[in-house]
């Protein structure tokens, strides 16, 4: 069972899991003087199928990286070590079968095909992703980017759902009202997520080096350098703050204590990375790598410390 959880990366999809629900947390409590339409089975539904489409996608990645983990990480190798192959693309579509399954439920109580898009959608690009885009410059960072970043969206898309109405406003029809719910410091955290989740495969890339020359990867790394790679990476962990800034002045996001303390190690942890590149001859990307995830970790942590 432990090399099952090594296989899906259970980390990262307690991280999705804990987005998800950091992200209802937030709307309910900085939104708490108007009425929220929310069903918690049907959100819990929608968190459980974002995270076994996820653990699925780790699936198929290790299942087309067999040749490359055997060099860059043999000890991590799980699928035809411990699990054989056919048995990962049967629980891999067993799982995606599943999250569709939930995806249309959602689709048809809430009239909406939002949710079988979005889902279908982010299976097939974890699928090319793995089988084909991974191997492309920049494409495959991009995508995982987009898909990390697409997390806290789903969550604000099943509010708006529930809260919004399309029909002609009409003070004598309940189904006509809509909520207006401040979505800003979500929007705030899924543009961090981009450019961090971007920067952290960039830096798994320069890791990487020697497995993805077996399989045919052209990466950054391999065309511009470690060096110039890794500079590009801490620019980019840079953004956030800049980001932060521009919200803070076009919006007057207000925080609390806690949540500024807690973006403030955020952005010390990012620059930290930043240092590191810059004053270390070697790159030292399990560090780098340990620091981006953490740096996440602790920024999503204010969605359940910014409490009014």
């Amino acid at each position: 069972m432990i090399h099952f959880f090594r296989l899906i990366r259970i980390i990262n999809l307690f991280i999705i899991a804990f987005t998800m629900v950091g992200v209802a947390f937030y709307l309910f409590n900085n939104n708490n003087y108007q009425k929220i339409d929310f069903d918690f089975l049907d959100y819990g539904l929608l968190v459980f199928s974002t995270v076994i489409i996820a653990a699925a996608g780790n699936m198929i990645n290790d299942y087309f990286d067999i040749k490359a983990d055997r060099i860059n990480k043999p000890e991590k190798l799980i699928i035809s070590k411990y699990m054989k192959k056919r048995w990962a693309i049967v629980l891999h579509w067993g799982l995606n079968v599943i999250a569709v399954l939930i995806s249309i439920y959602l689709s048809i109580k809430y009239e909406s095909l939002l949710f079988v898009f979005i889902h279908i959608t982010s299976m097939n690009l974890l699928w090319f992703y793995s089988a084909y885009f991974k191997k492309k410059l920049l494409i495959g960072n991009i995508i995982i980017a987009c898909l990390t970043a697409l997390v806290p969206l789903l969550s604000i898309w099943f509010f708006k759902t529930l809260n919004e109405s399309s029909l002609p406003y009409s003070p004598f029809h309940e189904d006509t009202w809509s909520t207006k719910i401040d979505y800003h410091y979500i929007y705030f955290l899924t543009f961090c997520a981009f450019f961090q989740n971007l920067a952290r495969e960039i830096s798994k890339d320069i890791q990487d080096i020697s497995g993805d020359k077996v399989i045919s990867v052209y990466s950054l790394p391999m065309k511009y350098g470690v060096y110039k790679t890794g500079i590009l990476v801490g620019v980019l962990l840079q953004l956030p703050i800049v980001i932060w800034f521009y919200y803070f002045i076009q919006y007057n996001l207000e925080l609390n204590l806690i949540s500024v303390v807690l973006l403030l190690i955020s952005a010390c942890l990012n620059l930290f990375c930043f240092l590191l590149i810059l004053f270390r001859r070697d790159y030292p990307f399990k560090l780098i790598n340990s620091l981006i995830k953490w740096s996440m970790f602790v920024g999503l942590a204010t969605l359940f410390s910014n409490i009014p």
